[in-house]
């Protein structure tokens, strides 16, 4: 049984989504929740669940082989980005070879590098006026939203009836349906399955 350590930011619902789909899974469990932000939700929606976490700050990251060793400490065999909003150290890149992904909120290469997450991709994306969004999910290198793509999926939109909100809602809809199955399927080390 693989245990995954999730890096998340902000409110946590990928990250819950996540947990609660593994809770299912023969293959791997979620044990430890990473997190960069003491307000953040995502760390009551761990205790709630009854998952461990890790608060890091910058002092830390400046140190990424000290965190490599606390995972490495706590048996983690994946990584998993979910709202995560600092770049990933290449140490701890090297430390985890092809076992770090993420997903963005966009079809990427479009909307995506330093300072495109969240309803900053979705107001971009409406202000361009696309016909369609989705989401890509990738392995995670040493550049922001730049490591080779493992699996996208696409969404209409119609630009002059839908908010950014419309295509958040949209966007997230494809995230709790397809994160955690081409997560396992990575981990099963069969990613092109879909």
């Amino acid at each position: 049984m693989i245990s995954i350590a999730i890096f998340a930011s902000g409110s946590g619902t990928n990250a819950e989504n996540l947990v609660r789909y593994f809770q299912q899974s023969s293959v791997a469990r979620v044990t430890l929740i990473v997190c960069n932000n003491p307000d953040a939700y995502v760390l009551q929606r761990a205790s709630n669940l009854g998952i461990d976490t890790l608060l890091v700050n910058r002092e830390d990251w400046k140190q990424p082989q000290n965190l490599a060793q606390q995972l490495e400490d706590k048996n983690i065999g994946f990584i998993v980005l979910a709202g995560f909003l600092w770049l990933i150290p290449a140490d701890l890149v090297a430390a985890y070879p092809h076992k770090i992904i993420n997903i963005h909120p966009a079809l990427l290469p479009k909307y995506g590098g330093k300072g495109m997450y969240g309803s900053k991709v979705h107001e971009s994306v409406y202000q361009n006026g696309e016909h369609e969004t989705g989401i890509t999910i990738h392995f995670v290198n040493n550049k922001y939203d730049d490591g080779a793509i493992i699996f996208q999926k696409t969404v209409d939109i119609d630009p002059g009836s839908e908010s950014p909100e419309d295509i958040a809602e949209k966007v997230h809809t494809l995230e709790y349906e397809w994160y955690p199955k081409v997560v396992e399927s990575v981990i099963l080390g069969n990613p092109s399955q879909f």
